[in-house]
């Protein structure tokens, strides 16, 4: 028997993009090269938890039920998950952006995104967060338990304009907006039955014909030096 770790990250681009992949790095831990990201956007996520972390809900959306953001950056990790064909495991594990807690006792899992808000998004950043709170509410043994999660949501950063603070200083300016997930812990587990059936295989799944980096493998083994 197994037991496979896997990133509410991976949940996103990387099981859309390419099963071949996300099944090697899960399983075999062999990943994709890494591709520079700015550290900017790091920077910015970082800013964004100080201003919420200790503030009303109603700071991040009115729409949001009256509470307090109560902790970011904290990782969770979930009880095994088993697999369809019940001889392997899998679990969640990965670091949260923000919770927040409601006046009623219930919790809310907020991402953070500094980027145009695309509908096209919405689906598989609705599973990163849905297997926060997944792990969150099933936990393993002794791991961070917040229950019941009511609320899931991503909030865009869309930035606009660079304003003159002082001589020497710049204001980065532009909108939020609130993008509210909705809670389906079924059609969560759902899907979890679907990537454990895959994970199962005992070979990995053919790879999607538009996935560059498998394309660059295969090329490579034709490589005569």
């Amino acid at each position: 028997m197994e037991n496979w770790k896997i990133s509410p990250s991976d949940l996103t681009f990387l099981w859309d993009e390419c099963p071949r992949c996300f099944y090697l790095k899960v399983r075999h831990k062999f990943k994709r090269p890494g591709l520079p990201f700015p550290k900017i956007f790091t920077k910015i996520d970082l800013l964004m938890k100080d201003v919420y972390l200790g503030h009303s809900t109603q700071k991040i959306s009115p729409l949001l039920p009256p509470g307090k953001t109560v902790m970011s950056g904290r990782w969770v990790t979930s009880a095994p998950i088993v697999a369809p064909d019940g001889e392997n495991t899998a679990y969640i594990q990965g670091i949260f952006d923000t919770v927040v807690q409601f006046e009623d006792g219930s919790y809310g899992v907020v991402d953070f995104k500094t980027s145009e808000a695309r509908e096209e998004h919405v689906e598989f950043y609705g599973r990163q967060l849905s297997a926060y709170a997944y792990a969150l509410t099933h936990p393993a043994p002794g791991k961070l338990h917040l229950s019941p999660v009511t609320k899931l949501g991503l909030l865009y950063f869309e930035p606009q304009d660079l304003v003159e603070t002082t001589q020497d200083g710049l204001s980065l300016n532009g909108p939020t907006r609130w993008v509210e997930i909705p809670v389906d812990e079924e059609r969560f587990e759902n899907f979890m039955r679907a990537v454990l059936a895959l994970l199962s295989l005992p070979e990995p799944p053919l790879a999607n014909p538009e996935c560059a980096f498998c394309a660059y493998r295969a090329a490579s083994r034709n490589v005569p030096f």
